[in-house]
């Protein structure tokens, strides 16, 4: 396999479509390798075809014949909902795959390759070289005879590529897409001058405004005059979004009234499954809330009053699967937190259903109080304590708001002591999986509380990891959740040491728009610092120096818990007793160390 020394340079190109299609469900699948003949669901056009080796040539590859001029694509033979016009729903995706792109060690590079999404009927498998068999050949690439949106990964600068280095050698990549912020999220793993390295890039792009509601979805490979030999090792992918096909548009009148007798009878049948459905669902959450003594059953009508039915002006946020309003209930006499499920998110509704069996049971001062509950009228809603100060990053990241330094370091003191309950102090082992600094509510004297249990996860203590696949936010995932799937109480750590950083630096996890390239990446950056012994440097400018310099040593190396290598992170209660000064501090390689692990057999993966 050639060498390249060359990093990654994906981009986001797309152009305008609209369609309407019926809707499907979610979509899940890994595939650790690809049989000759043994799987229907991927689809092989033109040059692309399975290997005998398990992977996917998508460009022609046989040594000593012509493999120039080539194109190839691989696709889920299934259509993915992207989108719900009934609804307005959007789904959240993330994939990740390995692949390599391999010149024949010539320094002279061919074209590279993209994952890609696009209508269902793709056009004919014309194009070549830069097109990546996406665009037709001779076409501007704003035209809308192109409808696609795609990431690429490319090695050859064509003139209408972005300026920058390109990429090469075997590489593990993974994307992602939030529906609520509409962040395309892409993380990689390759080489530069022989060394590994993490890259990152992310673009806001709203893809319902140029995908239809279904999409097809794969990747794509051309050769021009140079060729390259494009090969994909792996590939799992999980979306989110789950349509309700009794859900219809209020304001259409034929949905009001069936057409004729027939469809009224079938119509009543779809809405007693979905009754039965929640009924056995509400008994569960029921006998789960009411095990414990603290949160309660709300009345639909209560929460709709104490939100003013749920409109906008008392919306606090929008998470993934749903909003969250404030809310006065007279009962209590205090303001509240409510999160309301969007109808038709399944995910939505394991979220509910994880919080209903852990959260409801805890009890610690640096965890967000559950007050109650309800799921009526097919609403899921959770009732929380209301945190006048909101989220943390809120404060870090806007220009409105300055937390001192004494501030700081109480909340990340907090936060490690509700971490400690959670892996070592409550009956059971919690492993949140999303810790992030938007997760961190703030009260009235701004201690830190933990909050949203929607992907927490239950393991019996002295158990190691669990598997799990595409949990987490970009940029707070440990190395080994990217690659692998694996959740524990090491990747709650890192995710812990990455707002650790945040709280220190004043920055998020990932900037793409850093003028130095080493500092896209924070982790990378502040590590790169210690080894010179400039670690201040990476401090909040914000805090004009104001700030204890030895609290601040501690902090920042304790962030670096954020190691690569997951057995050699420290456990939260050891990160703990390093910001009381209970012990001293670690001392760390002066370069940032490299991670190595291997993807788990499909057997052990659970995606969800």
């Amino acid at each position: 396999m050639g060498k390249l020394p060359v990093p990654f340079l994906p981009f986001v190109f797309s152009t305008l479509f609209t369609l309407i299609i019926p809707s499907a469900s979610g979509l899940s699948f890994n595939f650790t390798s690809f049989i000759v003949g043994a799987d229907p669901n991927i689809t092989y056009e033109k040059d692309a075809s399975p290997a005998t080796d398990g992977a996917v040539r998508l460009t022609k590859s046989l040594i000593g014949t012509n493999m120039n001029l080539s194109s190839g694509r691989a696709t889920y033979s299934k259509p993915m909902q992207l989108w719900d016009e009934a609804s307005g729903n959007l789904t959240d995706f993330t994939t990740h795959f390995s692949f390599s792109i391999d010149s024949q060690r010539r320094t002279a590079y061919g074209d590279g390759l993209a994952f890609f999404l696009g209508p269902e009927e793709l056009p004919p498998l014309l194009s070549k070289g830069g097109s990546l068999g996406l665009l037709r050949n001779n076409q501007p690439l704003n035209t809308t005879d192109n409808q696609f949106v795609a990431v690429e990964f490319d090695i050859f600068q064509n003139v209408f590529d972005p300026p920058g280095e390109h990429v090469g050698r075997r590489n593990n990549a993974s994307i992602s897409y939030n529906s609520s912020t509409h962040n395309l999220s892409v993380a990689f793993t390759g080489y530069r001058n022989n060394t590994v390295e993490m890259q990152f890039l992310s673009q806001i792009v709203s893809l319902r405004d140029y995908l239809p509601e279904r999409v097809r979805f794969g990747f794509s490979a051309s050769t021009g005059d140079l060729f390259a030999i494009h090969t994909l090792y792996s590939w799992d992918f999980s979306s989110s979004l789950e349509i309700d096909d009794n859900v219809t548009n209020p304001i259409d009148p034929a949905a009001a009234s069936p057409p004729n007798g027939g469809s009224r009878r079938n119509r009543k049948k779809n809405r007693t499954g979905l009754a039965v459905g929640l009924g056995v669902g509400g008994e569960y959450m029921d006998d789960e809330f009411e095990r414990g003594t603290g949160p309660k059953k709300f009345p639909y009508q209560e929460l709709a009053r104490a939100t003013n039915n749920f409109k906008d002006e008392e919306k606090l946020g929008e998470g993934g699967f749903g909003g969250v309003y404030k809310g006065f209930l007279k009962e209590i006499d205090s303001f509240v937190a409510v999160k309301r499920v969007s109808r038709g998110s399944k995910q939505g509704i394991k979220e509910y259903a994880a919080e209903v069996k852990i959260i409801s049971r805890l009890r610690h001062r640096n965890l967000v109080q559950l007050i109650g509950w309800c799921h009526e009228r097919r609403e899921l809603l959770l009732v929380y304590e209301f945190m006048p100060h909101g989220s943390l990053d809120s404060h870090l990241f806007e220009e409105t708001s300055l937390l001192t330094w004494e501030v700081r370091y109480k909340i990340v003191q907090g936060l490690a002591s509700g971490l400690l309950y959670l892996h070592e102090e409550w009956e059971q082992c919690v492993v949140h999986r999303d810790i992030k600094s938007s997760n961190i509510m703030l009260d009235s004297e701004f201690n830190a509380k933990l909050g949203d249990f929607g992907l927490a996860r239950l393991v019996d203590h002295g158990k190691g990891s669990q598997t799990t696949v595409l949990a987490g936010t970009m940029g707070y995932k440990a190395p080994e959740c990217t690659m692998t799937g694996k959740a524990s109480r090491e990747s709650d750590v890192y995710s812990f040491g990455i707002v650790a950083l945040e709280i220190a630096c004043g920055r998020t996890p990932i900037n793409p728009k850093a003028s130095n390239e080493d500092q896209v990446s924070m982790v990378q950056w502040v590590w790169e610092l210690y080894g010179e012994g400039k670690l201040l440097e990476a401090v909040d400018p914000r805090l004009c120096g104001d700030f204890n310099k030895t609290q601040m040593e501690r902090l920042m190396i304790d962030g670096l818990s954020a190691h690569p290598d997951e057995h050699l992170r420290p456990s939260i209660r050891q990160s703990l007793h390093i910001l009381n000064f209970d012990a001293p501090l670690p001392i760390l390689p002066s370069k940032m160390p490299v991670p190595s692990y291997f993807a788990p057999p499909i057997s052990d993966l659970h995606l969800q």
